[in-house]
């Protein structure tokens, strides 16, 4: 069982690095701290529908994976302390 804990920790740590990086890539929709570092001037030189659909699918499966690695790393130290 350790092995499988170490591997979902790397997992976790690989998930929440890259969750931080996809979130952070999002375009700001007004409001907030995005227009405070120049995120309320608006431009749609580089945007595209389909690149924003597609980074918003990877950023629902990344913290999809991130929220399983904590549930079956929580099991699996609930189940190694035996309460």
């Amino acid at each position: 069982m350790d092995i499988v804990l170490v591997v979902l920790q790397v997992l976790l740590a690989i998930t929440s690095v890259l969750l931080i990086l996809f979130v952070l890539l999002h375009r700001g929709r007004g409001g907030g701290l995005s227009d405070m570092f120049g995120g309320g001037v608006t431009s749609n030189i580089g945007s595209s529908g389909v690149a924003e659909k597609n980074l918003n699918r990877i950023t629902v499966w990344l913290a999809i994976i991130w929220v399983l690695c904590i549930v079956f790393m929580g099991l699996i130290i609930k189940l190694q302390s035996g309460v």
